[in-house]
C-alpha cells in the first residue's frame, strides 16, 4: 500500500458511512478530530475567520472532521476484506484490457507470474486518475489540468504550538496561497503538511531541492534554524469528470470518475460516497429486490453532484485563496467573516463544505453541465 501523504480529511458524512461499515472507532483512533478550520490573510498573518462543525450537531452524530490518511483508511478496508471467504485481495495486479458483454465483464490482468482473465457480472473500476478501464471503454475525462503544481512538504514542527495555526488552515495570498493541515503521522506523534503552488515550467530539482524547500517553509512562517522535512511531494493537479460514469456493466469510482484540486478535501470523500452508494444499488440488484435499470441512477445522481458540490467547490476555493485584486480579496474575507459571524449562514455554509447537503439534494437531474474553470460548477463483482 502506498503511504505517501494523500488525502487525509474526512469529512461528517463520510464518518457516517464509516461508521455503518465498522471501522470508525479506528479511524478515530488513528486519526486526529479538528473541529475546526481557519481562513488567514497570509500577508497580513491574520486570521480572517474560524468556522467550528460543533454547530453541525443537530445534523450528524460526528460534527467535525477527522484527519486520518488516505492508507491507513485503505488498510483498515482491505483488512475488513480479507475476512470474507469470497472476496480475493491482490496488489501488482494491472489491467491491460477489458471485454464488456450482455451477460459479464472480462479483464486480462498482468501480474508477475504472467497475464490471466478474470470475468465477472460487473466491474467497479477505482483505478485512478489515469483509469485503464475508463480509456479501454473511450469515456471522455472533461475537464483541464492547471499550468502549475502543487507541491506537499511534511514537517514535524508543531505549527500550533509555535504559531497558534489550527488543524486545518487556509491562507490566502495573491503572491502565494498556502494550506496547512496537521495528521496523526503512523507514530501518533503528529505531522504537518503545508501545501504551496510552484510556477509553471518549474523543474523538480528547483522545486524539490533542499534549498528550495527550506526558502519556502522560512517564508511562510520564518522561525530559527532549519525545518525538519520528512516528505516532498510534488503532483500535476487537475479538475476533471468522466463523461458518464458507467457504460454497460461498467462503474466508475473515485479517481477514475472524477478528479478535483485538494483545497477542501472533498476528492477522498466523494469518491467513499461513490463506493458505498453504488455497493448499496449492486446489492439490491444482485439479491433481485430491484431491476437492472436502477443502475441508471448511479450516473444520474453521482456525476451532477460531484459538479455541483466538488468541481465548484474546489474551484471557488482556489480563486479565493489565489485572488490578486485587492477589492475583490476584502469582498472574499468579509464574506467569510459575515458568514462565521451568523450562525445560520455558519451552519449552511458547513452543511455545503462538509458534502451534507449533497447528500441531502432531493432533485436528481439526468444531466449535468462541464466543469467550469472559472466558477466551477450476492453475485459476483470485480473491482480494481
Amino acid at each position: 500500500m502506498n503511504d505517501a501523504p494523500r488525502a487525509s480529511t474526512t469529512h461528517p458524512p463520510t464518518l457516517e458511512m464509516l461508521a455503518g461499515l465498522g471501522l470508525i472507532e479506528e479511524v478515530i483512533a488513528r486519526g486526529l478530530v479538528a473541529r475546526t478550520f481557519q481562513f488567514w490573510d497570509r500577508p497580513s498573518g491574520q486570521m480572517i475567520a474560524e468556522f467550528d462543525h460543533a454547530l453541525l450537531k443537530q445534523d450528524t452524530p460526528y460534527p467535525f472532521i477527522v484527519q486520518c490518511e488516505q492508507h491507513k483508511i485503505a488498510n483498515m478496508g482491505i483488512d475488513r476484506l480479507r475476512n470474507f471467504p469470497h472476496a480475493d485481495v491482490r496488489f501488482s495486479a494491472r489491467v491491460v484490457a477489458v471485454e464488456v458483454s450482455d451477460d459479464r465483464v472480462d479483464v486480462e490482468v498482468e501480474t508477475h507470474r504472467g497475464t490471466e482473465k478474470i470475468s465477472g457480472s460487473y466491474l467497479i473500476a477505482a483505478d485512478g486518475g489515469r483509469s485503464t478501464v475508463r480509456k479501454a471503454l473511450g469515456i471522455e475525462f472533461e475537464g483541464y489540468t492547471f499550468p502549475e503544481r502543487f507541491l506537499v512538504l511534511t514537517t514535524p514542527f508543531d505549527f500550533a504550538a509555535q504559531r497558534g495555526a489550527g488543524f486545518r488552515c487556509y491562507f490566502s495570498d495573491p503572491d502565494e496561497w498556502a494550506n496547512l493541515f496537521k495528521v496523526a503521522g503512523d507514530d501518533g506523534r503528529g505531522l504537518w503538511r503545508a501545501v504551496f503552488p510552484t510556477l509553471p515550467g518549474e523543474s523538480d530539482e528547483q522545486v524539490l531541492n533542499d534549498d528550495a524547500v527550506q526558502r519556502r517553509l522560512q517564508k511562510f512562517f520564518p522561525k530559527r534554524g532549519a525545518y525538519p522535512v520528512v516528505h516532498r511531494n510534488l503532483y500535476h493537479v487537475h479538475q476533471r469528470v468522466a463523461a458518464t460514469f458507467n457504460k454497460g456493466r461498467v462503474f466508475l469510482a473515485g479517481d477514475a470518475a472524477h478528479v478535483n484540486n485538494p483545497i477542501g478535501g472533498l476528492g477522498l470523500n466523494c469518491g467513499i460516497h461513490d463506493a458505498v452508494e453504488l455497493a448499496q444499488l449492486l446489492t439490491s440488484v444482485l439479491q433481485g429486490h430491484k431491476p437492472p435499470d436502477v443502475f441508471a441512477c448511479y450516473d444520474q445522481r453521482r456525476r451532477p453532484i460531484n459538479i455541483e458540490y466538488v468541481q465548484q467547490q474546489t474551484v471557488a476555493n482556489k480563486n479565493r485563496l489565489e485572488e490578486k485584486d485587492p477589492v475583490k480579496r476584502e469582498a472574499n474575507f468579509e464574506f467569510l467573516r459575515k458568514t462565521a459571524a451568523d450562525p445560520q449562514a455558519h451552519r449552511a455554509f458547513l452543511l455545503r463544505t462538509s458534502l451534507i447537503a449533497s447528500l441531502r439534494k432531493q432533485a436528481v437531474p439526468t444531466s449535468a453541465p462541464a466543469v467550469d474553470r472559472d466558477h466551477g460548477a450476492a453475485g459476483d463483482a470485480v473491482f480494481t
